[in-house]
């Protein structure tokens, strides 16, 4: 029997509960593709699924990984829109970090020729986050103003560089050392620490932002709805901001929910949270749809994601603990290319 390797959470807890193992190789069903991956993303949410609960994890044990690239190995019956050969990318929630693949042919999206498979993985779930808080949350126009905390983070650099691709003036919160990459993403840096957010916001833009994008947990959730002009935008995203020594606060949870859905909305701010599984769940051609905007800039050379590593295709474990270690700047890749582990 034919086998591959691929990296199991056996449960929740520590990063010895990552281990790699081999699982048997089958042909795919109906209307299913195979696919050999070739890249897999790293993010919090990974992170998320170990050490604490995510409701749209599947029970333990299970192999985690939330987006992938690779080319179609096999091809199930009635699948015509797809042939062996093709380079495609899928937002799969879980199952990623892994030699292969198999899903649905519609959780599928072609990878046009001519991009990178890092940079490719790099806009499923980060960039497709970015762009939908951008167009479909916030609704954002060129020539408006947007605060972004967390700026040096995946997401973060991905909404300042299609904030500025927008025609909107971003200001990018975070520490001094990742001044210069904001800046080159065309945003304007402001510290993240020091006064409060709106002080410093306020200072800029006296009526303050139009909108505020925020990481759910995270201490500055009331600045940034102070920061926010009357009638703007506050969407909150992710739960980075909820991991405390290696656990997730539930306290910091309820906290951010509640500021940013009922804080915001009594002090006339629209205040909303972004969660890409959820939409996914519910329908997927939106997403899809906006995936395919993004190849077709990155093909463009319009977008230039950042690549904070480059790990072997099983080093699950190494792009967590840099994670959790803070400070990465864009995001963390895992690529066939370099390997296994």
């Amino acid at each position: 029997m034919q086998t591959y390797r691929a990296v199991m959470l056996q449960g929740r807890g520590g990063l010895e509960k990552l281990e790699e193992v081999a699982l048997p190789l089958s042909e795919p069903g109906a209307g299913h593709l195979r696919v050999k991956v070739l890249a897999a993303g790293a993010g919090s949410t990974d992170i998320i699924m170990r050490i604490g609960k995510y409701i749209y994890a599947p029970p333990w044990p299970f192999v985690p990984g939330y987006e992938a690239v690779g080319t179609v190995d096999a091809v199930g019956d009635g699948i015509t829109a797809f042939k062996v050969g093709d380079r495609t990318a899928a937002l799969t929630v879980h199952g990623s970090f892994a030699e292969y693949l198999t899903r649905s042919a519609d959780d599928f999206v072609p990878v046009p020729d001519g991009v990178a498979d890092a940079e490719a993985v790099a806009l499923i779930l980060n960039y497709v986050t970015a762009y939908q808080m951008i167009h479909r949350n916030a609704k954002m126009q060129p020539g408006q103003t947007a605060l972004v905390t967390g700026a040096n983070g995946g997401v973060g650099t991905a909404l300042l560089e299609l904030l500025s691709l927008h025609g909107v003036r971003a200001l990018g919160a975070c520490s001094e050392k990742h001044f210069e990459h904001v800046r080159a993403l065309g945003g304007e840096p402001i510290p993240s620490r020091g006064e409060p957010l709106d002080q410093t916001v306020r200072r800029l833009l006296p009526s303050g932002v139009d909108a505020a994008f925020d990481i759910v947990g995270g201490a500055g959730a009331g600045e940034c709805i102070r920061a926010t002009r009357h009638g703007g935008a506050v969407v909150g995203y992710g739960f980075m901001g909820t991991i405390v020594n290696g656990k997730t606060s539930l306290w910091l949870t309820l906290r951010g929910f509640a500021t940013l859905l009922v804080g915001a909305r009594l002090v006339g701010r629209r205040g909303s949270f972004y969660g890409i599984t959820a939409l996914y769940r519910k329908n997927k051609r939106p997403i899809k749809d906006d995936l395919a905007k993004l190849f077709t800039l990155l093909k463009e050379a319009k977008l230039k994601p950042v690549i904070a590593h480059r790990l072997p295709l099983l080093a699950v474990r190494r792009s967590q603990e840099l994670l959790l270690e803070g400070g990465v700047t864009g995001k963390v890749v895992l690529l066939r290319e370099l390997g296994l582990s």
